[in-house]
């Protein structure tokens, strides 16, 4: 329902904006002040975008939590949406977006709101293993069947058509 709302209202906050600014300040300038939040914010989504896959690669490689790192990510995307849909309403938001702390009240308010059952990092156990094949007790061994295959001796099944290349998992 507050979908529905926001599809509603945002058009008509737009357009009023629209109005009492081109009223104010004229047709062009209001344009030109669109255009210019637009371009501002691009090259501040862009920044902030690459500082927060940083901070998400960080997360990765230190084993820590990576919901922050993400939602910062997810956030500065919609705020990119947002500079670049017309109107000064979106521009707002989407520029509000782009600073930390209000991302960070953002994300507190949403944690507070979200319960987490369980977080897994990596394999959880042995995984799925073929109960036909006797297992090794060593998780660095990879179970495998092979044939050599002989060119100059006589095939049973029937040869492959010329169209077939060799892979690379083929004896030259």
């Amino acid at each position: 329902m507050w979908l529905l709302v926001a599809f509603i209202a945002v058009p008509i906050i737009e357009i009023a904006l629209f109005i009492q600014v081109g009223g104010a300040i004229g047709t062009w300038p209001t344009l030109a002040i669109v255009v210019l939040t637009a371009v501002i914010g691009t090259m501040m989504m862009r920044a902030q975008g690459a500082m927060a896959l940083r901070d998400l690669q960080s997360s990765f490689d230190n084993l820590r939590d990576p919901t922050e790192p993400l939602a910062n990510g997810a956030m500065i995307l919609v705020a990119g949406v947002l500079l670049l849909t017309p109107g000064f309403f979106t521009d707002a938001l989407g520029l509000s977006l782009l600073i930390p702390q209000v991302r960070k009240a953002v994300f507190a308010y949403v944690r507070s709101r979200v319960t987490v059952h369980s977080v897994h990092y990596g394999r959880q156990g042995p995984g799925p293993r073929d109960p036909r094949r006797p297992h090794t007790g060593r998780d660095d061994v990879i179970d495998g069947e092979y044939h050599e295959v002989d060119e100059n001796a006589q095939h049973v099944e029937p040869p492959k058509r010329p169209t077939h290349r060799p892979t690379g998992w083929t004896k030259h």
